[in-house]
């Protein structure tokens, strides 16, 4: 296996003759953040990191603590093709936060998904992850937004006119090393979808802001807008992010044992306890917009309630059936997150609430294969079926009580988010809507 060092940087960029290399790191809500260094200043860089000013940085330092250091991972160098042309080379690399004396910086959400990662390697497991981000294309930013097509789920040509768009994507993606399962169109009108083959979590974090970068540029370019936000249609299916998660241990899938009747382990059977325990604590993290919650609403296919299944798709979590000689393929597929999300801090909560289950030897529910929507609230709480929060406050109270989270997350970066969503919901409560003018203005 190739060691991807500072050496080796080094020679690819020689190698390539790069020219700019883009520094990318995000910040608490998970927007890419980027400044650029010449081919001359990357030895220094790699060495000793590149100095900036984090009070600048939601949800860093303050002002009298703002010098940060941005420590490139080598491991992260590619080309950057989409920005590159015959006499510019460009290349990307992820950075690691650190403080001036050279210690991670907790506020890093990198940093967080790495320390519940070696939280689990600790127990001698890799996460892996598979995320399905769904977006839309519409003409542009301006409201009401105008969808580029009527087409509906895996529609093809003619009603699915973004076609060549997702392979001018999905060609980027794999000009980058991301590979790529399948691409298609999504169940509402100009909604898409492009499935990344799973790797490891921390990889995967990277890969998925690259994503979303790729598709808004690919979008751009072709003079079409590109949002990941959840929920841009009245009375369509919203935007998910159906993250399939699995263990690994010593080569082998820890969720998948042979002589289950659910073909499930005990270790799979305690993370999924795990996740349905804590999920409603960090639908902060997965869900942190006041606009995912318009998604998170019954008769929309997004989850509303806790609870999980093997084949049923309104469940909260599912497990895919099983295929003799897939064992790896065994894995647990939470529907909940969207794709507007932080996904280091996303997948980092999901890792800790399946380990929580695990070391605490949380209490396995059976699957509940009726259609849920369906039960009457009675029947729901009579079977132990609770309800995600039903709006960003909700998120926040539930959050902000979790000692659980806190831990996860770490009180610097879990109070600093706290205060930012609480910050966006007093900002939305205070707004007089367009809905609120038609409804009430010629009447009251």
């Amino acid at each position: 296996m190739e060691i991807k060092n500072k050496e080796w940087v080094l020679e690819e960029v020689k190698r390539h003759k790069v020219k700019f290399i883009y520094l990318w790191f995000t910040d608490i809500l998970g927007f890419l953040k980027s400044f650029t260094i010449t081919a001359q200043e990357l030895e220094a860089a790699l060495e000793d990191g590149v100095g900036f000013d984090g009070s600048s940085i939601e949800g860093f330092v303050r002002i009298e603590e703002s010098d940060m250091i941005a420590m490139p991972d080598p491991s992260t160098f590619r080309l950057f093709p989409e920005d590159s042309s015959k006499s510019e080379m460009v290349a990307r690399m992820f950075c690691d936060i650190l403080r001036p004396d050279g210690s991670p910086y907790e506020g890093d959400p990198r940093y967080v998904l790495k320390r519940n990662l070696k939280r689990a390697s600790d127990l001698g497991y890799t996460f892996y992850v598979g995320p399905e981000l769904e977006y839309f294309y519409f003409e542009s930013p301006e409201t009401p937004p105008r969808g580029l097509d009527r087409g509906g789920y895996f529609d093809l040509v003619p009603r699915d006119v973004a076609n060549d768009l997702r392979r001018q994507t999905v060609s980027a993606l794999q000009g980058m090393g991301i590979e790529v399962e399948c691409s298609h169109h999504e169940v509402a009108p100009s909604q898409h979808e492009i499935d990344l083959k799973y790797a490891d979590a921390l990889t995967m974090a990277d890969n998925t802001m690259t994503y979303r970068l790729l598709v808004k540029k690919i979008a751009l370019k072709n003079n079409v807008y590109a949002t990941f936000m959840p929920k841009p249609l009245f009375g369509e299916n919203g935007s998910g992010m159906h993250t399939h998660q699995s263990l690994f241990k010593d080569g082998r899938n820890a969720f998948f044992d042979p002589e289950d009747k659910y073909h499930l382990s005990e270790v799979a059977k305690r993370y999924i306890a795990g996740l349905l325990k804590h999920v409603s604590e960090f639908t902060l993290v997965t869900n942190q917009w006041v606009n995912s919650y318009k998604r998170l609403v019954p008769g929309y296919e997004a989850p509303v309630y806790i609870s999980w299944a093997l084949r049923n798709r309104s469940d909260l979590i599912r497990v895919p059936l099983y295929k003799p000689g897939k064992e790896n393929a065994i894995r647990v597929e939470l529907r909940s997150p969207d794709p507007a999300c932080n996904p280091y801090l996303a997948f980092a909560v999901m890792l800790s609430a399946g380990l929580e289950g695990i070391e605490k030897r949380y209490e396995f529910v059976e699957p509940v294969e009726e259609n849920v929507y369906e039960m009457s609230e009675e029947e729901r709480k009579r079977k132990g079926i609770g309800q995600l929060p039903e709006n960003l406050w909700e998120a926040i109270k539930l959050a902000e009580k979790s000692e659980w989270l806190k831990k996860t997350l770490g009180e610097n970066l879990f109070l600093k988010l706290i205060e930012n969503k609480k910050m966006e919901w007093e900002n939305y409560r205070s707004q007089v809507t367009s809905y609120e003018l038609e409804k009430y203005l010629s009447v009251l």
